[in-house]
This record gives structure tokens, C-alpha cells and sequence, in this order.
């Protein structure tokens, strides 16, 4: 599966679940996407829901910008370093982010990096629409 078709494809799962619950306030909405919750709740919207496994070993990770709107992707690549094609990078250039390396590519990792799963990040960016509040992670400027 490529960056974009996942991109796509968990903006339309949002969206469905931003839809449902749209009689919530913002802080309801927020809340609601509190990992626990989210495994009991929207067991479709991650496949590690199934496992009760985060992405992030946060104790309080909130799953609202499951996709983090500093990550950067490129399908084709951005780049070709060192014989690998570059695909993804971070647009902060988190300290807590790295790099998997392959013998043909170089992806972002962002599984040290908390960022985005706190509420008072998702509370400064917040947005119902999440497409709005990724704008930034597949356009190429």
C-alpha cells in the first residue's frame, strides 16, 4: 500500500467517526480519541487496536492525529541518497524521530516521537476536518 492510498483511506475512517459524533464539543471529540477508548470504541480505525498495542509507548497517547501533520511523503521519493530513495521525513525535524533504512529506501520513524498524540498539541491545531489539519504532509513545496 502506498503513502497516499493509506492517507486516503484513514482520512475517509476520520471523517466517518468525526461525522457520528458530531453532537460532541471539540473537548469531547478530543477525549474520545484517548487510545483506551479508541480499542473499545473503533476497533476498525488502526490494526494494532487488536493487539491493545500503541503505536507510541506514551501512557497518554491521544490517537486524533494518527498521522502526524508534521510527517512528509512522497511516493515517487523525494530524493536518492546514497543509492536509496528518500520517502518520508519530518517537517520539525523532531529529536525523537528517526530513520529506517533499507538497502533501497529511507523512511521517517516516527515511533519514538510524541508530538501530535498530546491534547494540548491536538487542542493548538485542532480541526474537525482532517484532511485540513494534514495539508502539509503530501504537498511537495
Amino acid at each position: 500500500m502506498s503513502y497516499s492510498s493509506w492517507f486516503q483511506a484513514h482520512g475517509e475512517k476520520h471523517k466517518k467517526i468525526i461525522d457520528k459524533l458530531s453532537h460532541l464539543n471539540d473537548d469531547e471529540l478530543i477525549k474520545y480519541f484517548r487510545f483506551d477508548n479508541m480499542v473499545k470504541e473503533e476497533a476498525d480505525f488502526c490494526p494494532l487496536y487488536a493487539k491493545n498495542k500503541k503505536c507510541h509507548d506514551n501512557e497518554e497517547l491521544n490517537c486524533y492525529f494518527c498521522a502526524c501533520p508534521n510527517f512528509r511523503f512522497k511516493d515517487e521519493g523525494f530524493e536518492t541518497i546514497e543509492e536509496r530513495t528518500l520517502f518520508s521525513t519530518c517537517g520539525i525535524d523532531s529529536k525523537d524521530g528517526s530513520q529506517y533504512i533499507s538497502d533501497t529506501a529511507i523512511h521517517q520513524n516516527c515511533a519514538g516521537c510524541f508530538v501530535p498524540h498530546s491534547e494540548a498539541y491536538i487542542k493548538k491545531h485542532f480541526t474537525r476536518d482532517w484532511f485540513e489539519a494534514m495539508s502539509k504532509v503530501n504537498k511537495h513545496e
